[in-house]
């Protein structure tokens, strides 16, 4: 018996669950807003230096901006205004009719002295042009993006822990309520210090807002629900990302924009009151008598009120007794390294996320660099997660997670190398290549989350599944740094990121196959199946007869 039993006797997937999930689920849209808006927030408009009140030492000049950019802004290989440049002294002599700009001896140039000029037709302001982060201050902009991951995993180790202290529910409501003020505050910042610290505050309310809505779906939902639902949530992640683009189009003043996504989430703060606290949470806490209200609160919703009145005290306790031992019998994260076979899980499944993390961001945030109107590949992006996810959720029931968790690695980092040999004038087929790089991606944090459950027994589960998502947040913390290294070596950020991933889509085919496979309860159990595995496989070799002592009795026979 389990609480799983109790939720049957409530009402199942009944009324309340199917209001619990929905309001539960549509934040989630504005969630994944808040991950990608770093590529609106800091995107890069056309730009060139400001050009002074233009005069020649005779007093005012008459003459267009065309001209005044002849006289102070050198051209590029493309013929294009330079960004980060200007003449000194100014180049009056352009100005004449027929006057072109000499081969002989290319006067002297010099940083920008005056500031930049921005093209505003495409964004009307942006965290770059309010405070200047371009030519030698363009990679400080990747700084806001590394600091809001780095949000995520102080608030994944912190809010996590004082969920399993305060509940679920407690969390959750805090969370929204920081997301909502630290997200507006952040629109009205001063600086760009200061607008990095609220990013920071928003990355951590993210993480509570994320695993305490995971954890108040799964607690209150019977198990053979969880996958459609969590698939459910997934196509939501997906819709937010292209809803983001419309968004992002509609307003393309980053302040105004980061108000809008944040706004919303004093909404969610008020109905999330309407949330029952986790039963289960508040049983293995010895708060019996309140969760026994909420069962039979949610039994009234179900139009179970009878089965409802039947539950008692002692029936929750002996119900879930053989939880409330597998919580005082939990392990740490040494434990996760102590013996060979779950060390080995441990160490593949790191990786695994690690890469998974520090490629899917690496792309999913520089989408200017494919040259493409960023609305546009913003909705791509989004939409081909759709038939993405699909196709790993068939591959994952139909053939296995191993197969499914190495392939999309392993395809991902591919089609992000091709990207490196494709010609920058061929956008569409660049865009077509990270396109389906980024969905392979996706498939790819599908499947990790229910391969990385199935692997890890029991006593270690939630361990193992706070360690490895440490390490995807810790990936993303590193890809924008990395995309840096692109200012140097322009092919180096791709290589890194398409090698990463195919390194640990190889390493995903040591891990063992889960496919309907029993969960493992306990490391002991873990240890015997790999040693059940290594004796069959000595076992096979055995019976091999090597192919020099056929050939050698073969000539015996014949002699």
């Amino acid at each position: 018996m389990s609480f799983s039993d109790i939720l049957e006797d409530v009402g199942n997937m009944g009324k309340f669950q199917i209001i619990h999930v929905f309001l539960l689920a549509f934040p989630t849209l504005f969630v994944t807003m808040h991950n990608l808006l770093h590529n609106f927030l800091a995107a890069v408009p056309d730009h060139h230096c400001s050009i002074p009140l233009a005069t020649n030492g005779s007093g005012s000049l008459n003459a267009t901006a065309e001209d005044l950019l002849r006289v102070f802004i050198p051209l590029d290989g493309n013929g294009r205004p330079k960004k980060c440049s200007e003449y000194s002294p100014p180049q009056w002599h352009l100005l004449g009719l027929n006057a072109t700009r000499g081969n002989a001896t290319e006067p002297d140039t010099q940083t920008c002295s005056e500031g930049w000029t921005y093209d505003t037709s495409k964004f009307k302001a942006t965290i770059v042009t309010e405070w200047d982060l371009v030519c030698d201050q363009k990679s400080v902009k990747w700084i806001s993006q590394s600091v809001y991951m780095a949000g995520l995993l102080v608030g994944a180790i912190v809010l996590g822990r004082f969920a399993d202290k305060f509940g679920r529910r407690t969390l959750l409501l805090w969370s929204y309520c920081q997301l909502a003020a630290t997200g507006t505050c952040g629109a009205f910042s001063t600086s760009y210090p200061l607008f990095c610290f609220w990013r920071f505050l928003c990355g951590m309310a993210v993480s509570g807002i994320i695993l305490n809505g995971f954890s108040l779906r799964v607690e209150w939902i019977p198990t053979r629900f969880r996958t459609s639902v969590e698939m459910i949530c997934n196509y939501i992640y997906t819709t937010g990302q292209m809803l983001l683009a419309a968004i992002a189009y509609g307003i393309q003043h980053w302040r105004w924009l980061q108000f809008t996504v944040s706004v919303p989430f004093f909404v969610f703060f008020f109905y999330a009151w309407w949330f029952p606290e986790s039963a289960r949470w508040l049983i293995l806490n010895d708060k019996e008598d309140v969760a026994l209200k909420q069962l039979r609160r949610v039994a009234k919703l179900n139009g179970k009120e009878a089965e409802g009145q039947k539950l008692t005290i002692a029936i929750l306790k002996s119900k879930m007794a053989n939880d409330q031992l597998a919580s005082t019998n939990r392990r740490g994260v040494l434990d996760l390294f102590r013996t060979p076979a779950v060390r080995k899980i441990a160490c593949c499944t790191m990786l695994v996320w690690f890469a998974t993390g520090f490629a899917y961001y690496g792309l999913a945030m520089d989408l200017q660099g494919f040259g493409v109107d960023i609305y546009l590949i913003q909705f791509i992006f989004g939409a081909v997660d759709i038939p993405a996810k699909s196709m790993g959720f068939l591959t994952m029931s139909l053939i296995g997670r191993r197969f499914t968790q190495s392939s999309s690695l392993i395809l991902a980092g591919s089609f992000i190398l091709a990207n490196i040999f494709v010609p920058k004038d061929l956008q569409a087929l660049r865009t077509a290549f990270a396109a389906v790089g980024k969905g392979c991606l996706a498939c790819a944090f599908s499947c990790c989350y229910l391969y990385s459950g199935e692997l890890y027994p029991t006593v270690v589960r939630q361990t193992g599944l706070g360690l490895v998502s440490t390490m995807a947040r810790v990936g993303a913390i590193l890809a924008p740094i990395i995309r840096m290294s692109g200012d140097y070596v322009s092919f180096l950020p791709l290589t890194i990121y398409g090698g990463v991933a195919i390194i640990a889509g190889i390493t995903a085919f040591f891990l063992p196959e889960t496919r309907n496979v029993p969960l493992p309860e306990t490391v002991e159990e873990i240890e015997n199946r790999a040693l059940k595995v290594a004796e069959k496989y000595k076992d096979s070799k055995r019976n091999e007869i090597p192919l020099h002592e056929t050939h050698l009795s073969l000539m015996k026979q014949t002699v």
